[in-house]
């Protein structure tokens, strides 16, 4: 159901993941799942200390996109910091879906870290029987 247009975007990003954390003006990806389940296809992203208003789901036409931002923790004045190795910073991750997912109706859970997208596969997309009808006479060619 996700639809993959831009093979070195997936390049760009693990180097991004490499080259060190995000900052507010070079985001950084999220690690993400995608499956399907039933008649909805499930994305569920890992943003771990990140505030459910901070995040912002958007969706045009057929792009999903997820920014989301974790800040530093206030600290009082007199505290050294003596090791930080959780990125801050904003996070971003756009997803192209498929033209068989319903984007009207996404339902998007934020639960433990875990920010959940269920979107249903659209009713045109979903198996369904067609039914032969039977006509009531012969025909013949004549010519």
């Amino acid at each position: 159901m996700l639809m993959r247009t831009d093979p070195f975007r997936e390049m760009d990003r693990l180097a991004q993941q490499l080259m060190g954390p995000s900052t507010w003006s070079r985001p950084s990806a999220m690690p993400m799942d995608a499956y399907r389940e039933g008649d909805e296809y499930v994305v569920a992203f890992d943003l771990p200390g990140v505030p459910a208003d901070a995040i912002d789901i958007d969706v045009e036409r057929n792009m999903l996109t997820v920014k989301a931002e974790r800040r530093p923790a206030a600290k009082a004045d007199d505290v050294q910091v003596e090791l930080s190795e959780r990125p801050l910073g904003v996070f971003s991750r756009q997803i192209v879906l498929a033209d068989t997912l319903d984007t009207e109706r996404i339902q998007a859970d934020y639960d433990a870290g875990v920010l959940t997208l269920r979107i249903p596969i659209a009713e045109r997309a979903k198996p369904r029987k067609i039914s032969i009808g039977v006509g009531s006479g012969r025909k013949e060619i004549s010519g």
